[in-house]
């Protein structure tokens, strides 16, 4: 099986629980007696749980390798699966999500990476950027159908003594347990140069200087620089479409449960719009190369962003939304190629841990700026605002037009 192959498997078997728990997750817990009060708080626990993680995991990964953290990943993740299917109170919900967070911290970035140093041992030329392209497709359609799977599962209610919510997790909880033998069975890595009769004390003690190597290497390339302030606006932007789009079609359509009606295919037709983006890209970046299908592409998605605000009729509103989500999948493999072509096998990791850290916290600001502009001015406002963030981080990439990738000499 080639490499390639192997990252897809892994990369779908990752990503499908993640769209069986999307539609449910909220409904379950209010259902299970939490106010969305208490849900918020929960859910900003797990942020602060990735952005605390974020960095020493990437570090973590760099050093002792990526299977071991991907294998960890998977177990912590198969682990608040299980406990979410029995979660019953706040606190219950709490450790949930905080386990969430320790697992996506210690899988951002390890797959990709292993992927990526992977194809580039087996030929130094490769264009690994066509197989991340090919994730961002197997993504999208493994949201999507996961999506589309839990709105099937709660429909049939296959299992009678529990609710019907309760179906889509228990299939996910099945899947995780494939993904953790698939990790075991399916990532292969040579052994670390820092792992050795040190052992691990002597390995994790090799962590800090992993990190400070990522962030000397931040400071020396205006390229990485510049692709992280495109990660800032991008990630604050994003808002306009994950947060305020059901409240402007709910404006739209004149009734909040109409358009929640709407939004659960929608959502899904969404990810796999992603998808088809994300099969496209390799077709711009062979005609306009990286930088210029990066500007295209983000500032395509700002424009999308001015549709769904302008636009008066629902239709022409999902229209646009349906195009921003194909635009996003499309330069999701584009930054992360680019990212990647700054960084090797031994910081590779951590500087995408970089960007996660910058757009975290840009998201969250994101939220509160734009759903304070929502509030004062109503959600078009909001909306239209919301492009200007990501037109500018289409002008981000312009200093990845000619520069080669960096060294760490």
């Amino acid at each position: 099986m080639t490499v390639r192959a192997r990252y897809l498997i892994l990369h779908g078997l990752r990503w499908l629980p993640v769209g069986l728990l999307i539609p449910v997750t909220v409904l379950l817990a209010q259902e299970r007696g939490l106010s969305l009060s208490q849900i918020g708080l929960i859910t900003a626990v797990q942020g602060v749980v990735v952005l605390a993680l974020e960095l020493p995991t990437g570090g973590l990964a760099d050093t002792i390798g990526r299977r071991p953290v991907l294998l960890l990943a998977s177990l912590v993740n198969l682990a608040s699966l299980a406990l979410l299917v029995v979660a019953d109170s706040f606190w219950a919900f709490a450790v949930v999500f905080a386990l969430q967070g320790v697992f996506r911290a210690l899988d951002s970035g390890p797959l990709d990476s292993w992927y990526v140093d992977a194809a580039l041992a087996e030929d130094p030329d490769a264009r690994f950027e066509d197989g991340l392209s090919r994730g961002g497709v197997v993504l999208g359609c493994a949201i999507g159908g996961g999506a589309l799977l839990a709105g099937g599962l709660v429909a049939l209610d296959p299992i009678p003594s529990v609710s019907a919510l309760t179906a889509p997790l228990v299939a996910a909880v099945a899947l995780q347990a494939v993904t953790v033998v698939a990790t075991v069975a399916l990532l292969r890595e040579p052994p670390r140069s820092g792992t050795g009769p040190a052992g691990p004390a002597g390995t994790l003690r090799g962590v800090p200087a992993v990190i400070a190597d990522a962030a000397r290497l931040l400071r020396r390339s205006h390229v990485l620089t510049a692709l992280i302030a495109v990660e800032l606006f991008w990630a604050f932007g994003m808002m306009t479409f994950e947060l305020l789009f059901p409240v402007r079609l709910a404006e739209l359509v004149g009734s909040p449960g109409t358009a929640g009606t709407i939004m659960g295919p929608v959502g899904s037709v969404a990810w796999l719009a992603s998808a088809a983006g994300a099969a496209l890209a390799p077709v711009l970046v062979r005609r306009l190369g990286p930088a210029w299908s990066g500007v295209t592409l983000q500032a395509g998605q700002a424009l999308a962003v001015l549709a769904m605000g302008l636009l008066t009729g629902p239709a022409g509103a999902i229209a646009a939304y349906l195009a921003c989500y194909a635009l996003h999948g499309a330069v999701n493999p584009v930054f992360r190629g680019l990212m990647h072509r700054q960084s090797d096998a031994g910081n590779r990791t951590t500087v995408a841990s970089l960007a996660s850290m910058a757009g975290l916290p840009a998201a969250a600001a994101g939220s509160v700026v734009l759903a304070a502009i929502a509030d004062a001015a109503g959600v078009r406002t909001a909306i239209l605002a919301g492009a200007i963030p990501l037109a500018v981080a289409a002008l981000g990439y312009l200093a990845a037009r000619r520069t080669p990738p960096a060294s760490r000499d």
